[in-house]
């Protein structure tokens, strides 16, 4: 019998509220979602690709340098397309807190994306193309991991663990901060958030502390996106890395659209 196509959440939730201290001096006049590599800031590559992947709104979580943000998506994007959420907690909490602020954007399917991710437009659709689960966290497999990395586990191609502190033994590969709940895994998530942000120690957890809870009743997945290229922004010793990707990335495009013209 042959598989159905997967559904496509119209949906994105962008979790960028954040500075970003971990790269200053670079963030220190502004987030590290308006760092910007070619033509355009981290936050716009993430946007472009997303509206190319078919997506129809987005909510973008907001906090340190929310005036500054806001301006830059006004003059890029039509109103119609960007919701804004402001996270008040940004400078005490962590990005559970970001994510119960945009528990209303939750009441259909939609793709939780990282605000820090960089990634080439095939990521995201490899993702898309999964087969359809509740929860599905799109993971890259390299031959070492480090402390920071969010390192998954899994049993066949469920997820079993997601955490910085995994035995080694046990790892499979890593999250790359991107995620689509669908179905029931929409309000599976939505509905652990309020439950779990009853607890003022709530503030200082990540959400994907939320999913490593939420595999053990079977319903999350992972779809590897390995030889596809993504950066993530923590360090400054990101950045260049980040900046061959794009500079890659813009020359490819172009060569295309050359060829086409």
């Amino acid at each position: 019998m042959q598989q159905s196509t997967p559904s496509r959440p119209l949906r994105a939730i962008l979790l960028s509220a954040g500075q970003g201290k971990r790269l200053l001096p670079y963030t220190e006049r502004h987030p590290k979602c308006l760092i910007r590599f070619g033509d355009k800031t981290v936050i716009e590559h993430q946007i472009d690709h997303l509206l190319a992947a078919g997506f129809e709104r987005i909510t973008v979580v907001l906090g340190y340098g929310i005036d500054q943000v806001t301006q830059c998506l006004r003059d890029r994007y039509a109103p119609e397309l960007i919701d804004i959420v402001f996270n008040p907690f940004y400078e005490v909490a962590d990005n559970l807190a970001s994510c119960w602020m945009a528990r209303e954007a939750m009441r259909e399917d939609f793709l939780l994306l990282n605000g820090d991710t960089l990634f080439e437009l095939p990521v995201l659709e490899r993702l898309l193309e999964a087969p359809q689960h509740p929860v599905t966290l799109a993971i890259d497999r390299k031959a070492r991991y480090d402390a920071d990395d969010m390192k998954v586990s899994l049993h066949g191609d469920r997820l079993a663990r997601v955490g910085k502190t995994l035995d080694p033994d046990t790892v499979n590969g890593e999250s790359i901060g991107m995620m689509t709940f669908r179905g029931t895994g929409a309000a599976l998530f939505r509905d652990t958030l309020e439950r779990i942000m009853r607890d003022p120690a709530a503030l200082k957890r990540w959400y994907l502390s939320v999913i490593d809870e939420l595999a053990a009743g079977g319903d999350i997945f992972a779809q590897p996106i390995e030889g596809l290229r993504w950066a993530e922004l923590d360090f400054p010793r990101d950045l260049e890395q980040a900046r061959h990707l794009v500079t890659r990335w813009q020359a490819r495009d172009a060569a295309a659209t050359a060829a086409r013209g």
